[in-house]
């Protein structure tokens, strides 16, 4: 495989593997070549994007390379993330909140599986809208993001604790539907106010 078409691979498992990203030594398990390698074409395919002022960029941050955003672009990505048309949460956000409430701390990955699908856009809003933040590393290949909820999250839906959140019938892996939807409904009852939360400020990633 020439190295422009490993430039392209590396762009997509990039985009797969979300706020994680991934290690030279991760790539190139994947890319099955060298570690240094993998590293070097990374480099290079950091350096295109920076170079051409993409919309999409690179950064390497505690050793694991990821895309990011143009910070050139950051007043844009306020404003989209401010409109009112996108002051309510859609069900798939209201759905990611639910699962975070109930397990945190939780991963991307874990939260994924519960789902069945990506949950990388709905992870987003929730950071931006101040409701979930991380809250430190998993013991596990790649350190993955933990997530958690925030004492936004508590104001914004008047619960003095986590301890206050609806109590499901059981407890165990089998009642997860049932807290989703138990938090999903007192959540429900909020979509037309979410104008009233706070703006998170806006980071622009480098």
């Amino acid at each position: 495989m020439d190295y422009s078409k490993w430039k392209t691979v590396i762009e997509g498992l990039l985009f797969m593997a979300g706020d994680e990203g991934l290690t030279a030594k991760q790539l190139a398990d994947i890319l099955q070549t060298d570690a240094a390698v993998a590293h070097d074409i990374a480099k290079e395919l950091m350096a295109e994007l920076k170079k051409k002022k993409r919309g999409i960029q690179m950064s390497l941050v505690a050793g694991a390379f990821r895309l990011t955003t143009n910070p050139d672009h950051a007043p844009y990505f306020e404003r989209m993330a401010y409109t009112p048309t996108r002051s309510s949460l859609s069900q798939a956000a209201l759905e990611t909140l639910s699962i975070v409430a109930y397990r945190q701390p939780i991963t991307r990955i874990d939260i994924e599986e519960i789902r069945g699908v990506k949950s990388d856009r709905a992870i987003a809003t929730l950071v931006s809208k101040d409701l979930i933040e991380e809250i430190g590393r998993a013991e596990a290949i790649g350190r993955p993001i933990l997530y958690g909820t925030t004492k936004s999250f508590l104001d914004y839906f008047s619960l003095p604790s986590l301890e206050s959140l609806p109590e499901p019938t059981s407890v165990d892996d089998d009642s997860l539907d049932e807290q989703t939807q138990l938090l999903f409904e007192k959540l429900e009852g909020r979509q037309m106010t979410l104008e009233e939360l706070p703006p998170a400020p806006v980071q622009s990633k480098e």
